[in-house]
């Protein structure tokens, strides 16, 4: 077990979460092949270092079937009180239209019967266009099932925050939202983290290390030409990080986090995920994982080994003070899903 007594959270009453959640996009295809045995033997490996808990989507390539297939081999290898250990999060992600019972239910009988479960853990919604109401209706029909025994918890993804407060106050339980939240997105800390805290929601964040560049390796490095952007995740942040500031601003934060490392004698990714963690409302961090193919256990480990002081904060303030906001450029949580 690599991981401290530190890295668990009590998500629900029901539910315990390891806060660094193994994120499953890199097995939709657009950041290389995946062997499907490998894979699988690679989840157990994450599983017995503690890293318990996996966030996925219907539309993630095999990411379902590999819990499914994950959850079998581990039931038979280890007995079915083995299962207790794993938190596999989903998500549903569909075409706005028309949301009756039947359409609800069989997406969701879809990825219960992909991951071998007869009841998910939890189901994170999005919905693409905030124009058509039909994802209301959606998200009471997903309340049915849950009383219904098919989901234990509902949640959501890149909603931003006035939709969230109308599901809220529409009575439907949300116990997370997903939102893109890093050292370079602080588009959270506006609104949304403080609607979450008041009404006791928790965030669960992606980003978070804008696919790799928050990393040792890019520090001091010149900016990377468009066709060295191997992932889709590469391609994605480094807009990010243009939008926000440009690469030599983005040196300057490396700079920073680099040297914050140094005091605590950890690695520079460390520090972007602990920065984080520490926010308000901030349950867990999702970090990609690229099964079979790289693993960072060990070093994603040692974001539980040390805290973030006042001086440390100042620093990241700094360089924070000179970037542009990215809430007037692209608006609020999942505003960029949403033209």
């Amino acid at each position: 077990m690599l991981l401290p007594d530190s890295s668990r959270l009590q998500f629900t009453p029901d539910l315990t979460i390891c806060r660094l959640l193994n994120g499953m996009w890199q097995v939709s295809g657009a950041h290389g092949r995946i062997d499907p045995k490998g894979a699988i033997a690679s989840m157990v490996d994450y599983l017995d270092a503690g890293y318990t808990t996996w966030d996925l989507a219907d539309h993630y390539g095999p990411a379902e079937d590999f819990i499914g297939a994950f959850r079998q081999q581990l039931a038979a290898t280890r007995g079915e009180a083995a299962l207790s250990q794993v938190q596999a999060f989903t998500k549903w992600v569909p075409r706005p239209g028309p949301m009756p019972r039947a359409v609800v239910e069989r997406s969701i009988d879809v990825s219960r019967q992909r991951m071998a479960t007869p009841c998910l853990d939890l189901l994170q919604f999005h919905w693409w266009d905030y124009g058509d109401p039909a994802y209301l209706d959606a998200l009471k029909h997903m309340t049915d099932l849950q009383r219904d025994g098919k989901l234990r918890h509902l949640a959501l993804t890149n909603f931003d925050t006035e939709h969230l407060q109308i599901i809220l106050d529409s009575g439907i339980p949300i116990v997370s939202n997903q939102v893109q939240y890093s050292l370079v997105d602080r588009r959270p800390e506006v609104y949304m983290a403080k609607l979450c805290q008041e009404r006791g929601v928790h965030l669960l964040t992606y980003g978070t290390l804008c696919g790799g560049f928050l990393s040792d390796r890019y520090l001091g490095k010149p900016e990377p030409r468009r066709g060295e952007l191997a992932t889709v995740s590469q391609q994605k942040y480094k807009r990010m990080i243009d939008a926000w500031g440009g690469w030599d601003l983005f040196q300057d934060l490396l700079k920073t986090l680099a040297a914050i490392a140094r005091r605590h004698g950890v690695s520079l990714s460390n520090v972007a995920v602990r920065a984080i963690l520490d926010r308000p409302a901030v349950a867990g961090v999702i970090v990609g994982t690229r099964l079979s193919i790289a693993e960072h256990r060990a070093d994603n480990a040692r974001v539980f080994d040390f805290q973030l002081d006042a001086n440390d904060w100042q620093q990241i303030e700094q360089v924070s003070g000179r970037s542009r906001n990215l809430l007037n450029q692209i608006g609020d949580c999942g505003d960029e899903y949403r033209g």
